[in-house]
Order: structure tokens, then sequence, then C-alpha cells
């Protein structure tokens, strides 16, 4: 993957849960953080006294988080809803020459900023609430 500009991963939302899907505006920052656990399995007869792993054993998790200023009205009231509400949705994250990952997350942060001399700014965390599914572009 060559170099791209961070402005081009996107980050959308299906507001109405009917799959179309609405790109979150205003986002100056975003990012994907994927993860997996482990199970350890190691025992008293583990070579050399090593660590070892159960493989494709331990529990997937995903966090997107992402921060910017109120800039459309349609995406700042799904995001609103989303939290207040405690919905679960299917969101997307689109990332130019790389591909898209699509799932369920919950809002699990939101937070306004704002300073007197400044505009109101806010961030978001997602958690991933089921299985996330990843198309190559």
């Amino acid at each position: 993957m060559a170099a791209q500009k961070g402005k081009d991963l996107l980050l959308k939302v299906d507001g109405d849960g009917l799959g179309s899907f609405t790109t979150v505006a205003g986002l100056r920052s975003r990012a994907i953080a994927f993860n997996a656990e482990t199970v350890d399995v190691t025992n008293a007869d583990s070579v050399g006294h090593w660590r070892e792993l159960l493989g494709g054993a331990g529990v997937k998790s995903a966090r997107v988080t992402g921060a910017g200023i109120f800039k459309d009205a349609q995406s700042d009231e799904i995001v609103r809803g989303l939290f207040f509400d405690g919905g679960i949705r299917a969101w997307q994250v689109v990332v130019p020459d790389f591909g898209t990952v699509t799932g369920q997350m919950q809002i699990t942060s939101f937070e306004l900023t704002g300073r007197h001399d400044g505009e109101i700014a806010f961030e978001l965390s997602l958690d991933s609430a089921g299985e996330l599914v990843f198309a190559a572009s």
C-alpha cells in the first residue's frame, strides 16, 4: 500500500438500519485498532518452559476512535441519537487501497469540548459488538 492521505480514511454509519451508509462528517482524525486476546496453555511439560498459546482461541475485538467538529446535521444527529439510545448499528471504516471493515459497533464514549474562542469539538469511541468483515479493495 502506497502512502495515503489521512483524510481519505472514512467512518460511515448505517443511520437508518437499512444498509445505507452515511459518512460521519467533520472528522479530523480517526483510527481503528484490532485486538486478539491470547489463551495461555503453558504447563509443566512445556518445552524449555516457554509459553504456549492456543491458536484461534482468544476473543477478537476492535475499537474505532474519531475526533472532529460538527459539520453535517444528518450525521451529527445519527451519532448523538445512537449514543444516547445505546444503540448498536452497522458501521464501516474505509481505508483506501486497503479495504473496508464492516460490522456492528456501539458508541462507548462521546465527549464534547469547546473553548470560548473556538468551535465545539467531539471525540467518540466505538467498540465492536459482533463479527467484523473485511473486504479488500
